[in-house]
């Protein structure tokens, strides 16, 4: 049920120009605290216009095509509702009085409605009316109208009174549309330079993976010629020891040193091998692999050779993948290595957690810091330990090549730098999320690789145990 209206002072009788001054003032200190067109609207309506000579007050507004008027506010007899309209009236611009006065942008005072026929009747028949244009930038923004049972009851006084109104109503209104143009400017800068932003902050991200890329290319080329120059020469030192131990008549003396002399260039060779990997110039052979049968078959042979129990948690994935099982093996076992050293390095006791898992990417989602795939299904590979953790000042070097954190002679620094070249050129990527609370400290490497379409065969699975047991056999390439 809509209430009344509540009961107004009465307006001011005709020639009460004290009266009339005195709403007048009190409408342009009051205009600086309303704080909105529709607020505005409504108390031009009620408490200026409905306490002067007037006995009925409609405002319209007009439309943003300046086409129409819409019935917004009203006062008297015709509005009984409070700040509620029956059925509001639209009126075209040109049709009616009203309409008339937005067309024209000039007012209207009419003294004998039943001679006007632009006169439009309404429920309560009227014979005078006075009706002004709101204008803002030349513009028409609505009118305020008003009509009276009698004739003649509008004359000059009441013009200029509506005018004065209908002037500061006017400049009311431009304020308020220009406090809002201002915020929707404010708006638009403080977007603006959010997206500066973030178009600085992604293009700072990628000049930074740029300046890494070419810094592990040349790297990588130098890294590569030169192993594979050195690869040349050790391959002529083990040629001629390999001579020099099969002949009969060396001294006894000198079989030690002809051992140690081979031992020494063959891990040579290997650090050969492993720089090779770094430079990305072996060749891999992907075949058809099972993550879970295949980590199980990892772990069943290095967990005999590790200094820590091996976990495992396999997800149960069903997708397969698509890589070189010497390759995948040498990933976890320098994954595994540095999770053992960091347990002993803690004195944790612990065990170290291999698991599985399977996920989806969508375009530029990130599932772990720094990892930057293309959209499909990916296999994922984790090792975890609960030892010290890494800094987070270290967690940017640790694939940097030859960076290490052990003894002189206990790590070449290549492990995580071949980490991420096998899985790099298997189309993946690994990333590291580490903690160093003591409360929660511990470290995990996730590998990503890409998982094959669903209707691929699986050629080459039926020895994938068989290779990760062949090539746990082998020396790992030792992690930083």
């Amino acid at each position: 049920m809509q209430k009344r209206l509540p009961t107004l002072s009465p307006p001011a009788t005709p020639g009460d120009d004290t009266a009339s001054l005195r709403t007048l003032n009190r409408f342009a200190v009051d205009l600086i605290a309303i704080p909105s067109v529709e607020d505005l609207l409504w108390y031009v309506a009620r408490n200026v216009v409905g306490k002067l000579n007037f006995v009925d007050c409609v405002i319209y507004q007009s439309d943003p095509a300046r086409t129409e008027l819409h019935q917004v506010a009203a006062w008297g007899e015709k509005n009984p509702y409070g700040r509620n309209i029956l059925n509001p009236l639209i009126i075209p611009f040109g049709r009616g009085i009203t309409g008339q006065v937005a067309q024209t942008q000039k007012p209207i005072v009419i003294e004998d409605l039943l001679q006007d026929h632009n006169y439009i009747p309404d429920t309560q028949v009227a014979r005078s009316e006075i009706c002004v244009p709101l204008v803002v930038r030349g513009e028409v923004v609505g009118v305020i109208d008003s009509e009276h049972p009698e004739p003649g009851a509008f004359g000059e006084t009441e013009l200029e009174i509506l005018g004065t109104v209908a002037a500061m109503t006017s400049a009311k209104l431009e304020l308020l549309a220009e406090t809002e143009r201002s915020a929707d400017r404010y708006q638009d800068l403080v977007a603006s330079h959010a997206q500066l932003t973030r178009e600085i902050t992604a293009r700072k991200a990628l000049e930074a993976r740029l300046f890494e890329a070419r810094k592990l290319e040349a790297l990588g080329q130098l890294t590569g010629r030169f192993a594979h120059e050195f690869n040349n020469i050790l391959t002529v030192v083990l040629g001629n020891l390999e001579l020099a131990d099969a002949a009969s008549d060396l001294p006894e003396d000198v079989a030690p040193c002809l051992a140690e002399a081979h031992e020494a260039a063959q891990r040579g060779a290997r650090l050969m091998r492993d720089m090779l990997v770094f430079a990305q110039r072996t060749r891999l052979a992907p075949v058809v692999l099972e993550p879970d049968d295949f980590v199980t078959g990892f772990a069943r042979v290095a967990g005999r050779r590790t200094a820590c129990p091996l976990e495992l948690d396999l997800g149960g994935a069903p997708w397969r993948i698509a890589m070189d099982r010497g390759a995948l093996t040498d990933v976890l076992k320098n994954l595994v290595d540095n999770a053992c050293d960091a347990m002993v390095a803690a004195m944790d006791g612990g065990s170290v957690t291999l698991s599985t898992g399977q996920m989806t990417l969508e375009l530029g989602e990130a599932p772990f810091p720094g990892v930057d795939l293309p959209p499909g299904r990916y296999v994922r590979f984790s090792v975890s330990d609960t030892g010290t953790g890494i800094p987070a000042q270290r967690r940017e070097q640790i694939f940097d090549p030859f960076y290490t954190t052990k003894p002189v002679g206990a790590g070449t620094g290549l492990g995580l730098s071949i980490v991420r070249g096998f899985v790099q050129q298997s189309g993946g990527a690994v990333a590291v999320v580490s903690e160093t609370d003591p409360t929660r400290a511990g470290t995990t490497f996730h590998v990503l690789l890409p998982a094959l379409p669903e209707s691929t065969e699986s050629p080459g699975t039926d020895d994938e145990q068989d290779g990760a047991h062949a090539h746990a056999q082998e020396p790992a390439r030792q992690d930083s």
